[in-house]
């Protein structure tokens, strides 16, 4: 083992991480394996009590960084054999998309979202898109057995293995979330997206959308451009007030059975 100084940065996967403030930054070791992966570790000491102000585990390319609640460290470690791995919960008009977008862009890991994987196994007349075409048909929900299936069947694709992946909406229930611990599949952070309901009750009822383009406005936040495209605006039948309240009580019921499953890895925004 190497001990250096205090530092100002850390090098990690050729990416250079400043500890935010409050701490200073001390490199603790590097340790190589015949195996050719290679791994180094440090610790950020906490100067004041920014600490409790951060999640239990913030992630970042190959660099994790876990807290410890006895010692008020912040440990750092980087492993050159693991991508970052995402799960994102959030209700209906929390601004899930939005943030999907910004941390596929910004860490380029692989977006993983249950409704585009159902499409796009039924368009393909896959063996598992076929069974879940009949649910589907019927109007019924498709089970957790096949959806768990061809999220584990995504997961271990190459693409996954080597980019990370970005897990949207899934699991959403507690029997979701065992079949993944089984498999081995956890994450490295799960974020809840934690808005009022208020504010989303506010996003769901005042949104329209125009038939013509599918295009989604608000009547307050984002209006249409002109009055042509305001008078042909419809309300969604998913969008009135009641059925948004149902919508969240669901949800809360889910996200509530699968928090502590993943409680170590909890980050709410």
């Amino acid at each position: 083992m190497l001990n250096y100084p205090a530092t100002s940065s850390f090098n990690c996967q050729n990416t250079r991480f400043t500890p935010p403030p409050g701490y200073t930054l001390y490199p603790s070791s590097l340790t190589l394996s015949s195996s050719s992966s290679s791994s180094s570790s440090s610790s950020l000491h906490s100067s004041s009590q920014y600490h409790q102000n951060l999640p239990k585990v913030i992630a970042y390319k190959h660099t994790h960084f876990n807290i410890s609640p006895r010692t008020k460290v912040l440990k750092v470690r980087c492993s050159q054999n693991e991508p970052l791995k995402v799960m994102i919960s959030g209700a209906p008009a929390s601004g899930k998309g939005t943030q999907c977008e910004m941390i596929v862009q910004k860490f380029g890991l692989v977006h993983i979202s249950t409704g585009d994987l159902l499409r796009s196994e039924v368009a393909a007349g896959s063996e598992i898109g076929n069974q879940a075409k009949e649910y589907m048909n019927s109007g019924r929900l498709v089970p957790d057995e096949l959806v768990t299936n061809m999220v584990i069947g995504r997961l271990s694709r190459d693409d996954t293995k080597q980019k990370g992946w970005l897990l949207d909406g899934f699991p959403r229930s507690f029997p979701q979330a065992e079949s993944l611990e089984k498999m081995k599949i956890r994450p490295d952070v799960f974020i809840v997206l934690d808005v009022p309901d208020e504010i989303l009750i506010d996003r769901c009822v005042g949104r329209r959308m125009d038939p013509e383009t599918g295009k989604i406005y608000h009547i307050k936040n984002f209006p249409p451009e002109t009055e042509e495209i305001k008078a042909r605006l419809i309300t969604r039948p998913d969008d009135t007030e009641e059925k948004v309240k149902s919508r969240l009580q669901i949800y809360k019921k889910n996200v509530e059975a699968i928090v502590s499953t993943y409680s170590d890895l909890l980050k709410k925004v």
